[in-house]
């Protein structure tokens, strides 16, 4: 397990990449599905507990959102040669499973990851429509054997205070996030 100890303040834009979109088997550009209101980007991946113990909540919650014009994109970075039931082949079946609805993509080269300063998964980030960061961290304070439950409250928060037009005193806002490292190269 692995704590991201973003603490100190992170410039990243949003920033277009082309990868290997697992659905539909061909490389696209992220760009082709960011949304001019908000955009998550989340680290996932299959073999995680962490991303296990809250799937079923992140369909759900990209589910109500996508409804009111947030896009979501899932990026798994993780090395395969080291944790084959993270290959697309594999994240191809999970997406099918689990239903997800939200265009998951395969980091090869890891660079995204690096982009955006990603340590764990599950990690958060959420953009305004113009790309800049609002959220870097986690999706609630469940964890797995923790007893909370998972509801998605933190990414929920933000997403709401975008959709509203509110005002952020903090930008970005960071709440630790915790989960399994990224499996480096």
């Amino acid at each position: 397990m692995v704590s991201n100890s973003s603490s100190e303040k992170v410039q990243i834009k949003l920033k277009n990449f082309k990868l290997l979109e697992i659905y539909s088997g061909k490389k696209k550009f992220m760009k082709e599905f960011f949304s001019d209101k908000a955009t998550v980007i989340m680290f996932i991946c299959n073999h995680c507990p962490y991303v296990k113990h809250i799937n079923n909540e992140l369909v759900r919650l990209t589910k109500e959102y996508l409804l009111k014009g947030v896009s979501f994109l899932a990026i798994n970075s993780n090395n395969v040669e080291k944790y084959p039931e993270d290959s697309p082949k594999n994240m191809k079946k999970t997406y099918d499973k689990l239903g997800y609805v939200f265009p998951y993509f395969f980091d090869e080269t890891q660079e995204v990851a690096k982009y955006y300063k990603a340590e764990c998964t599950p990690e958060f980030f959420i953009f305004s429509g113009k790309g800049d960061l609002y959220y870097h961290g986690q999706l609630d304070d469940s964890r797995p054997g923790n007893k909370i439950p998972v509801t998605g409250k933190d990414i929920s928060n933000i997403l709401k205070r975008i959709l509203n037009g509110d005002s952020f005193k903090e930008i970005p806002i960071v709440k630790v996030s915790s989960g399994c490292n990224i499996k480096w190269k």
